[in-house]
This record gives C-alpha cells, sequence and structure tokens, in this order.
C-alpha cells in the first residue's frame, strides 16, 4: 500500500520510498532506499530521528534510514537483503581481532588455507557455544540478546585461576569465583550438560 507522499508500508511501523539522488561529489544519480519506523510501534528500531523536525508531531515519531545501492530489486527484497547483512561488520571484526584471522601470511599457500579453515572452525564453535549454552536468560536475567565476543568470554568465563583437589576419592575443581557470578557460572555448566546440537550428524567413515 503506497500513500500520497510515495511511502509504502511494508509492516506494521514500517514504510519504505524509492527516489534517485546524486550528490554533489557523484559522477551520477544513485537510487536510494529510504526507511522509516515508527518508534511507538517499533521499540527496537533502527536509524536516527531528524533533529531538524524532532518537534514535527508526525516526522518526529519516526526513525530514518536509507541505503544507496545499484539494484533495480523491489524495495521490500532490497531492505530484507541489506537487512540480513547489516551485522556482517561486527563480525569480520571479531575474525580479525579475537580469531586473528587476518595476522597469518604463511609461506605455502596450503599452510594458509589450513591456519583460515582452524580459525573459521574455533569461530562457529564459539557461536554455536553462545546460541546453545551462553543465553541472554542465564547470564543476565533478561530475555535480551547479548553477544559476547571472545574477547569478553576469554576473561569473563575462560580465563579464570583454579585448582584440582582431591576429596573422598573425588576429584574436584576449584575456581576463584565472586559469590555473585557463582550461580550464573554453574547455570552455564548445567546447560552445556542438557543442550541438544541443531543439526544430527552421521561419520561418513567408520572404524
Amino acid at each position: 500500500m503506497v500513500d500520497q507522499t510515495g511511502w509504502w508500508c511494508l509492516d506494521d511501523g514500517i514504510e519504505l520510498v524509492s527516489f534517485q539522488y546524486q550528490s554533489p561529489s557523484w559522477s551520477k544519480a544513485r537510487r536510494v532506499i529510504g526507511i522509516r519506523q515508527h518508534r511507538a510501534l517499533r521499540e527496537e528500531a533502527k536509524g536516527n530521528t531528524l533533529s531538524l523536525f524532532a518537534d514535527d508531531p508526525m516526522l518526529g515519531e519516526y526513525r530514518f534510514a536509507a541505503l544507496v545501492t545499484d539494484q533495480d530489486f523491489p524495495a521490500q527484497a532490497l531492505w530484507r537483503l541489506y537487512r540480513g547483512r547489516a551485522d556482517c561488520e561486527n563480525r569480520i571484526k571479531e575474525l580479525k581481532y579475537d580469531f586473528a584471522a587476518d595476522s597469518f601470511c604463511l609461506n605455502d599457500f596450503w599452510a594458509t588455507e589450513a591456519c583460515l579453515n582452524i580459525a573459521m572452525l574455533a569461530y562457529h564453535l564459539m557461536s554455536l557455544f553462545r546460541q546453545a549454552v551462553l543465553k541472554a536468560a542465564v547470564a543476565t536475567g533478561t530475555t535480551k540478546d547479548v553477544h559476547h565476543t571472545l574477547k569478553t568470554l576469554r576473561y569473563k568465563l575462560f580465563a579464570k585461576a583454579g585448582y584440582l583437589t582431591c576429596e573422598g576419592r573425588k576429584d574436584i575443581l576449584k575456581l576463584a569465583l565472586a559469590m555473585h557470578k557463582r550461580e550464573w557460572f554453574t547455570g552455564l555448566w548445567d546447560r552445556s550438560k542438557t543442550f541438544a546440537l541443531p543439526l544430527h550428524f552421521s561419520p561418513v567413515f567408520t572404524p
């Protein structure tokens, strides 16, 4: 549904508009997809309010964003496409800074590829750990998603001082944890024993 101003209603509280724009520094005009989301209908709407129209009874209720593209797909298809990739830069940074994906270059091509595959495998294992074990409800007591990077987890979860002791022929691992963190840590430990993989795998080769 398109209103008189040209905005096309995609969903409750989301409207799109498509137009051509040429910046003074651009060699040609480019297609722009405008997105506005109603703050009252979408509490987590992305984008910015227009400061020049903050007091406007209509425009002040929206958050605005824009996509510049050379694609000729329908505006709603482009919004869904780019929206799915909106967080990719953060994942690239995480690979670079937490998994050293940009800091190795070996003399042999296959050795470099092997290192890259190991880094990607480690990243996927951490992603599975975050999704299956490190649930926001356990970590923060809320339902809001929290994306802990490896750097955060290294100091918050993995790098914990401890020692092994034995009591009644039973090995016990004692960790140096503050009292207010012990319930959270125990919750993660219990969840790691009960979670199920999202997919079931069968071995290609049997012994």
